[in-house]
């Protein structure tokens, strides 16, 4: 299974920790670029000034989609995390991405400078945004590294399956920048090298080419989250369980589980009662149900409705079976 429970403060420490990262890595790039005019470093800069503007985006996520539940949003507002998260990766399409490809190709285009170029500079700075990164990405890594511990998954691929975006784009971002900055350094060393600024320009479209696959995954996986992804079959699997082995219900016929928000269920379900009441105390019974369900961390809104006796009962997953 991706999650269950969610710790806010870690979440909202992971994207203030990247977001102060990306500032000063920001204007150290954005000084470097114009003293340099080297493309690599302008696609960086780019992509650093489009990163910190995303964690802006990733904040409001954090605090708007961790409101409570209200009349008008009775399963609370935790789907909104996706639309914000949604408009940062859009921002690293547009602002890293796009940018930095078509600057870096521009300069493809107009052919060699005369430029003198100060490599010392661009180093400098290169190695210092490595360090800032890393930073960022190190207390990204570790979260991920805990959730991902706790489901016996790999941190990247709890980082890739996961309901929380914002992590996911922190994390995707960071390593994205360091993936970036060896590009960057990459062009920077063959221009050093050869005397030929086009490599130059190629580490920028290289830098735009991997910020826009970053960005594009990122907008399919909250796109993914917005119109309703169903949680995996092992976590199906294991509420399933947990129902059937409630004191008071006997079988369960049907059962849909999907997102709300990061690590938020709105569990449906059909289930047989346990003994042969009247209407009314089973309408009690079946509220009674739905509140100790919904006391679960994870649950945001339980609905229950009564099994007709023709309808098939839901077998309990396998591996429960044979324990």
């Amino acid at each position: 299974m991706s999650d269950q429970s969610r710790p806010t403060d870690a979440g909202l420490l992971t994207v203030v920790v990247a977001l102060a990262a990306n500032v000063l890595v920001a204007a150290a790039k954005t000084t470097a670029a114009v003293l340099t005019g080297s493309a690599s470093m302008v696609a960086e800069s780019a992509h650093s000034w489009a990163d910190t503007g995303n964690e802006l985006f990733l904040l409001a996520a954090e605090r708007r989609g961790d409101r409570p539940a209200d009349a008008s949003h009775p399963r609370g507002h935790g789907r909104e995390t996706y639309v914000w998260s949604m408009f940062a990766a859009v921002g690293l399409l547009v602002a890293g991405g796009a940018l930095s490809i078509w600057h870096g190709a521009g300069r493809l285009l107009a052919g060699p400078s005369h430029e003198q170029p100060h490599f010392t500079v661009n180093w400098i700075v290169l190695a210092a945004a490595f360090v800032f990164e890393s930073v960022s990405f190190t207390q990204a890594a570790r979260q991920a590294h805990g959730r991902g511990r706790r489901f016996g998954m790999h941190p990247l691929r709890y980082v890739l399956r996961t309901s929380d975006a914002t992590l996911r784009a922190v994390f995707l971002e960071d390593l994205a920048a360091l993936g970036g900055l060896v590009i960057a350094a990459a062009g920077i060393g063959l221009h050093q090298a050869t005397g030929r600024d086009a490599w130059d320009a190629i580490g920028a479209i290289g830098v735009g080419l991997l910020l826009g696959t970053v960005a594009i995954f990122l907008i399919v996986r909250n796109h993914d989250f917005l119109v309703g992804e169903t949680i995996p079959q092992a976590l199906w699997e294991e509420t399933l369980d947990r129902l059937l082995d409630h004191r008071e219900i006997d079988r369960v016929t049907y059962l849909h589980i999907e997102y709300v928000g990061p690590m938020r269920f709105f569990v449906v379900a059909a289930v047989d009662l346990v003994g042969n009441e009247d209407e009314a105390s089973v309408a009690v019974r079946l509220r009674r149900l739905e509140s100790e369900i919904e006391a679960l961390e994870p649950v945001a809104d339980a609905v229950l409705t009564l099994s007709t006796p023709e309808e098939r009962s839901l077998d309990r997953p396998a591996d429960t079976v044979a324990r």
